[in-house]
């Protein structure tokens, strides 16, 4: 059994096991109607194939780093998500993301220097075990339907990330990211502004290098379907004020930091 190392693991995973017929073929998975693995979560990776879907319901963002990612935020604050009751459960009808709808299931390679990646699971999910009940993973040895279903979808979605690659690459390549900001306004029980609540740590494309793009590079950005991604994502941006009230109405906020002075 080849467990990986616990500081290697991706976000939601406690442990990965590669699946195989010899030590799981007597287990079932069974459906869930809940996400418990997300109640504290408050941003999730997404593919650019996403983003369209995405900004309806949620602020698309940049990791910060050397290797940004795109992220959608389900909260403003670590530990805080606000379209995940304490049951897990959805409070409304949202999109969730492939890289959550994944789990407790993945491709991911057995060894660093391994070229093919393995459908793996996280053994520690309380949707996959030896029930009495449920759908087989295995058939007389071989993958259920239902395994070579879950095995597409983790192919599919590691496409999109090739595919979420190369569009950061272009994203670095234009130098479009700068360091995001917001600060967010409030009163206090008197109707008198309070220290705003201010957030950071994460990277936005800017507007005005946006704006500024010429010739081949914007062709190319328009050409190549980048410039709708782009524009998904800014006018996500709006989207952290909701998030920012459900807080509020969720009781889930902390401490107003203080202003910034020079």
């Amino acid at each position: 059994m080849a467990t990986a190392p616990a500081n290697n693991l991706p976000l939601l995973y406690n442990q990965l096991e590669p699946l195989s017929s010899s030590q799981h073929g007597q287990l079932k998975a069974r459906t869930r109607d809940s996400a418990p693995f997300l109640v504290n979560v408050h941003a999730i990776p997404i593919t650019s194939d996403e983003f369209i879907l995405c900004q309806r319901h949620y602020p698309i963002v940049f990791s910060v780093g050397e290797n940004p990612v795109p992220l959608v935020l389900m909260g403003l604050n670590e530990g805080v998500n606000v379209f995940i009751d304490d049951e897990g459960k959805p409070r409304g009808e949202y999109y969730i993301p492939a890289y959550a709808r994944r789990y407790p299931f993945m491709l991911a390679r057995l060894r660093p220097e391994a070229d093919e990646l393995s459908l793996c699971f996280d053994p520690t999910s309380d949707v996959i075990g030896d029930f009495e009940e449920g759908t087989p993973l295995f058939e007389e040895g071989k993958p259920s339907a239902a395994t070579s279903a879950l095995l597409k979808f983790c192919e599919d979605f590691e496409m999109s990330a090739q595919r979420t690659a190369a569009f950061m690459k272009e994203v670095k390549e234009a130098d479009l990211l700068m360091d995001g900001e917001v600060s967010i306004q409030v009163n206090n029980e008197n109707g008198e502004p309070a220290p705003p609540f201010i957030y950071r740590g994460f990277k936005m494309v800017s507007e005005e290098k946006l704006r500024d793009l010429r010739g081949d590079a914007l062709r190319k950005m328009n050409q190549n379907g980048m410039l709708p991604l782009l524009f998904a994502h800014l006018f996500s941006l709006q989207l952290i004020r909701e998030i920012f009230g459900k807080q509020v109405e969720q009781g889930k906020m902390p401490q107003p930091n203080p202003p910034i002075t020079n």
